[in-house]
């Protein structure tokens, strides 16, 4: 299974998709935020970073072309509540296909983020 790194702002959210995650098998560490998110990948490595695009300190886009920045081979898929924003960042490679829209179900979660670890 995948070690994943899950940055979400909001509490509750951040522990049910953590305990998804974990339940299917893959080792997660959660942050707060995408500071603390960058953080932690100074001293681990991961093969997907789970973000939210929209939190305080340091965004999703930014977390994600960090983790792009020291590990060239992660994988990278978004989760947002505003349907409205729309990813086009060529540089970086996030295609609209890496965002998961909220409110959604576990089950997709698992499912999606299984798809994103097989590209």
């Amino acid at each position: 299974m995948a070690n994943i790194l899950l940055a979400e702002d909001d509490e509750s959210m951040r522990f049910y998709l953590h305990r998804a995650l974990e339940a299917v098998g893959h080792m997660v560490i959660s942050a707060e935020n995408g500071a603390v998110a960058e953080e932690m990948l100074i001293c681990n490595r991961f093969d997907l970073v789970l973000s939210d695009v929209v939190m305080p300190e340091k965004d999703g886009i930014e977390l994600a072309r960090s983790a792009r920045q020291r590990q060239p081979d992660i994988k990278v898929m978004f989760i947002t509540g505003f349907s409205g924003i729309i990813l086009e960042d060529q540089e970086g490679g996030f295609a609209p296909s890496m965002v998961l829209s909220k409110p959604f179900h576990l089950k997709d979660l698992v499912e999606q983020v299984e798809r994103v670890l097989l590209e």
